[in-house]
């Protein structure tokens, strides 16, 4: 059984195949979805631990809004933005409005993973996570 839950959000398909088929590697319990108001419709249904958020995608909600609506319903739920070098300032933006951190993409597997597991263990410190062993199993060859 995962120890936790993530919920993937970006326009980018490949990138959202490639990066919830690398977390679920390692026994996390990764969906991923293509627009804000995907993620808002799944997570009526589901808790996530984390989501991992793009800050631009076309067409209707962008990721601050959604990160917004997903603060307001789910307050205990992380959210980490992903950015290009040209949003940082928006991403900053994100986190006075409740984003837990941003990181740049394209990003680094290991450094998501840290991202992750310090929002988890803000999280576990809240007395409302459901990690009960270490969050990232080695597997080998995976990087």
């Amino acid at each position: 059984m995962p120890y936790f839950s993530v919920l993937i959000v970006d326009d980018e398909e490949d990138f959202v195949e490639t990066l919830v088929r690398r977390l679920k590697k390692r026994d996390i319990d990764a969906i991923g979805v293509h627009s804000g108001e995907e993620a808002l419709e799944i997570m009526k249904s589901k808790e996530f631990d984390a989501v991992i958020m793009d800050i631009k995608m076309p067409g209707g909600m962008d990721g601050i809004e959604a990160m917004r609506v997903i603060k307001k319903d789910h307050p205990l739920t992380e959210v980490i933005l992903l950015t290009g070098h040209a949003s940082v300032e928006t991403s900053i933006e994100g986190m006075k409005f409740g984003a837990f951190d941003y990181v740049l993409k394209p990003v680094k597997l290991e450094e998501l993973l840290k991202k992750i597991t310090l929002a988890l263990e803000k999280k576990a410190a809240c007395g409302k996570s459901r990690i009960d062993g270490p969050p990232f199993p080695e597997k080998p060859g995976e990087k």
